[in-house]
């Protein structure tokens, strides 16, 4: 609890740092006219070049994927003041990623390891601390105290060190397109249930689809599933189950399962969403074909340049008694860290902070994200659906991790087996919760 509470705050105060600097920085006054060079000598020998030195970064920013020009300007900019250092990165599509990196790490050899490595936080990142594959970066991270807020760190801490450098913040957000809401008088996101259904039916009524979502990629999935269960049992008891510290058998666990059920058997459900990919879902919603996204709010850049009017909210609430509008799936999840077995470990440590600290730099700027690290730039061409997000970030009353990140590995991948089976209605809420409880308690 004091973790949110601390978290919350820090969002407060970055996301006022970002208002506070709308405006430009002013130029630099006008310097004085070089001295007239020197005539040219005779060309000195000429030095030897430094050997550089290269360092291996793995990472899920694919050519697709919103957070790869952060990545590729934050490297270009590095390697331009380093130019001793090189960083060779190779990306990968997520799920197969989170294969290989465990597999790399459990049983691959030292060689076959990057030196750095993108991972996210909570227990997925914790498997690999504790298995003594990770560099703790207390060192490092002293020069960046004012920052870095430490409750931003929070989720990459274990026993008290430091292990992973955060790229952003994220959250689960409800993107609508708002040109297509007001065709069948909406004028606003849906903020409780009964007007999300009534807008829904109003959309179906028109012969336009409410939702899309890629059933081929289970995470997305989660992103209906988890703000639905969030709202119905309150983030303290979420917490607690993907802790392992609570039941997954929970009345209301298995009425969320069958609310987003009843969605997709009413039609709210784009029905070709099951063999599709997620880039191929958003396509679909920036292209006018669907009324709402719900995914994580890296996809803002993307959303605020469409070419429809668009708007964004959260889930509704499902249960008042329990939880409230304002608790949502997310926090600082995407995470840099560094293999303990790097030969240039040190290095390393030093390049993988400063990427961090730049590639949320640039994540902030291309809207792909709120920042973890303090803003101390111009942010004056931030689009405002981003505003909005910092709104509803500002807001959040408590935060839960993304499911499969806050879950250690092996609870994470049976708890995604059950949420595949959701989708394509081979279980109901009952056999979900029946079944999560049987083999994770």
């Amino acid at each position: 609890m004091k973790k949110i509470l601390a978290l919350a705050l820090a969002l407060c105060m970055i996301f006022a740092l970002c208002a506070c600097g709308q405006q430009a920085a002013p130029a630099p006054a006008a310097e004085a006219p070089a001295a007239e060079a020197p005539a040219a000598e005779a060309p000195a020998a000429e030095a030897p070049a430094a050997e550089q030195t290269v360092l291996k970064l793995w990472c899920i920013a694919t050519e697709s994927d919103a957070n790869r020009p952060a990545y590729l300007q934050a490297i270009a900019d590095y390697e331009a003041a380093h130019p001793d250092v090189k960083i060779e990165m190779e990306a990968f599509e997520n799920e197969s990623y989170k294969t290989k990196l465990k597999a790399a790490m459990i049983g691959g050899d030292a060689d076959d390891l990057p030196d750095i490595f993108f991972s996210w936080s909570g227990a997925f990142l914790g498997e690999f601390v504790n298995a003594g594959k990770v560099q703790c970066l207390d060192e490092n991270f002293k020069a960046y105290a004012d920052k870095l807020p430490e409750s931003m760190m929070s989720t990459t801490t274990y026993d008290g060190k430091h292990y992973g450098i955060p790229t952003t913040f994220n959250i689960v957000a409800m993107y609508a397109n708002m040109d297509m809401l007001a065709e069948v008088g909406w004028d606003h996101v849906p903020q409780t249930y009964e007007d999300l259904v009534a807008c829904c039916d109003a959309l179906l009524a028109a012969g336009k689809i409410p939702f899309g979502c890629a059933g081929k990629e289970t995470w997305c999935v989660t992103e209906y599933l988890e703000p639905i269960i969030i709202k119905s049992i309150g983030y303290e008891a979420l917490n607690k189950i993907f802790a392992g510290e609570a039941t997954w058998n929970d009345p209301d666990i298995a009425k969320s399962v069958d609310v987003l059920q009843e969605m997709i058997n009413k039609g709210y459900f784009d029905p070709a969403g099951i063999a599709l990919g997620n880039d191929e879902v958003k396509a679909n919603f920036l292209a006018g074909k669907t009324a709402f996204y719900q995914n994580g709010s890296w996809n803002t850049g993307e959303v605020a340049k469409a070419s429809f009017k668009s708007g964004v909210g959260l889930f509704p609430l499902m249960n008042a008694e329990r939880s409230s509008y304002n608790q949502t799936i997310g926090g600082p999840s995407d995470v840099l860290a560094v293999c303990a077995t790097s030969k240039n470990a040190e290095l390393a440590a030093e390049v993988a902070v400063e990427l961090g600290k730049e590639i949320c730099h640039y994540n902030f700027l291309n809207a792909v994200g709120m920042p973890a690290w303090a803003v101390d730039y111009d942010t004056s061409s931030l689009p405002e659906l981003l505003v909005e997000i910092g709104a509803l970030v500002n807001s959040c009353e408590g935060l839960v991790l993304f499911g499969d990140t806050a879950m250690a590995a092996d609870p994470a991948q049976v708890y995604l087996d059950y949420v595949s089976q959701v989708y394509g209605g081979a279980i109901d809420g009952a056999g979900f919760v029946e079944g999560l409880t049987n083999d994770l308690g």
